[in-house]
């Protein structure tokens, strides 16, 4: 149903839509429920001239009942939101399929490097591939992605797949996705991390493997791959930023 409105380009984008909108139905339909009860209650039992109130203790027991019942009820639609929260966790969170490929996500204020290993399938190799604010993947792929922070607390969003994961400092965190239908798509930075969080953005390109293909040769015969490969080079300790929007306020380093 959020489609509609996001699109969404992942494996369990369509599960974290599901408890979305589970969670929306039940809170909803709670909420129109009491706040109907609630404005019968003041229309039944407005000031009449001559009627005098009623005092009500609330330990009647047949007055009870219009706690507790609805209580009970409340109680199992938390339970259904539960299992399925818990469900949903643990097939994004803990149970992480085996990886087909595997890039390394930097964050940093104000900007998202990325590393890929390149022709070879492995990081940290010479023909290792880095960018600034654009990360290349493969269509129907299974990625892990190694994120970790080089200063504050960032938080790595993409939200046509639904995905968010913090960015901690003195951490590397593993997180996946699989992207199922090619375009591009935003990546965002929705924890504040300073005067330049606004500008932290980039995005994911899903490619068909052709395309990827493509990519990986141009990026790998590119001056920059070469010179990234050498350790002694410049370009090795900072990435050019002077063409990415905002960029004057972050260096990019491997």
């Amino acid at each position: 149903m959020l489609e509609r409105f996001l699109t969404g380009a992942s494996t369990y984008s369509h599960s974290i839509d599901h408890l979305i909108f589970l969670i929306a139905a039940l809170v909803g339909f709670w909420l129109i429920v009491a706040e109907g009860f609630l404005f019968w209650l003041i229309f039944r039992f407005r000031h009449r001239e001559g009627q005098p109130s009623q005092y009500v203790t609330g330990e009647e027991k047949h007055l009870k009942r219009w706690i507790t019942v609805p209580h009970m009820l409340v109680i199992a639609c938390d339970i259904v939101i539960i299992i399925g929260a818990v469900q949903v966790w643990f097939n994004i969170k803990q149970n992480i399929p085996p990886a087909e490929q595997t890039v390394r996500v930097y964050a940093q204020q104000w900007a998202w490097s990325f590393q890929d290993p390149g022709p070879d399938g492995l990081l940290d190799t010479g023909d290792d591939i880095r960018t600034v604010r654009e990360l290349h993947v493969k269509v129907n792929t299974t990625y892990h992605f190694e994120l970790t922070s080089r200063d504050v607390v960032h938080s790595f969003c993409v939200p046509a797949f639904r995905l968010k994961q913090d960015a901690v400092p003195g951490r590397t965190i593993t997180g996946w996705f699989r992207a199922t239908r090619p375009g591009t798509y935003d990546i965002q930075c929705t924890q504040m991390c300073g005067i330049g969080h606004s500008v932290m953005a980039g995005r994911v390109i899903v490619e068909t493997p052709e395309q990827h293909a493509r990519w990986i040769n141009g990026a790998s015969s590119s001056p920059y791959a070469a010179q990234a490969s050498n350790p002694a080079s410049p370009t090795h300790a900072s990435l050019d930023l002077s063409t990415v929007p905002g960029a004057a306020l972050a260096e990019v380093r491997p």
